[in-house]
């Protein structure tokens, strides 16, 4: 090969390498977020539901340890193990909250908009909702309010931010606020490649909804 050609090779493949891994990551990304769906939407058996929800958090893990610098690995890390607190729950699903909480604020520094759907902010100010507060937990209604204004801020017509924040808006007895968020939910539109994760949050959402229905009109 002549001189010329091999450096317009190796200038392809220099080119071609970063392309390369980033469809490597993004198919890596999808692959966390079936495999999460399935973990959190279909399987029922809390034990069984852990134990898948802490496999998908090691697969993020390594994930992160491969792509530093990257918020993405992180923030389903979070998620993963935001799952497997909720299905512990007790002390050790406590500290497995406050791991999210921290994995998700490191991803906060790195890119706030990673994932480009509000995650961040629809994650931690959904564990700032639900976790207990001091001295038992971190849970903080203040912190979780402003979080889920982000996150419905980023991501107006979302299922999840708006889901998250019509249950905030529940659990804080604000019920014409939460029907009008888990309406904006409902009709959220449908995300390719999410379809699990898609039945699974809007069976939540037309559940919620229907009790604040209830008791904004009780």
């Amino acid at each position: 090969m002549h001189l010329k050609s091999l450096l317009v090779a190796v200038a392809a493949l220099s080119v071609a390498a970063p392309a390369l891994a980033a469809d490597s990551l993004d198919a890596r990304l999808d692959g966390l977020a079936k495999a999460w769906a399935h973990a959190n939407f279909e399987i029922r058996d809390k034990a069984a539901q852990s134990e898948e929800a802490a496999r998908v958090a090691a697969q993020a893990e390594g994930l992160a340890k491969q792509y530093p610098g990257r918020a993405e690995p992180l923030v389903w890390e979070a998620i993963a193990l935001s799952t497997e607190a909720g299905a512990k729950g007790g002390l050790g699903g406590l500290a497995l909250a406050k791991s999210a909480k921290g994995l998700l604020e490191q991803a906060e520094r790195i890119n706030p908009a990673a994932l480009g759907d509000g995650s961040v902010y629809t994650s931690l100010g959904s564990l700032y909702a639900q976790v207990p507060g001091f001295p038992i937990g971190f849970g903080d209604p203040a912190k979780a309010r402003a979080y889920l204004q982000k996150a419905v801020s980023a991501n107006p017509n979302g299922v999840d931010s708006n889901y998250f924040w019509g249950d905030f808006l529940f659990r804080q007895g604000d019920y014409a606020g939460s029907v009008k968020a888990l309406e904006r939910a409902a009709a959220a539109p449908a995300r390719p490649g999410r379809e699990v994760a898609d039945r699974g949050r809007h069976a939540d959402v037309l559940n919620l909804l229907a009790q604040a229905r209830r008791k904004a009109h009780g």
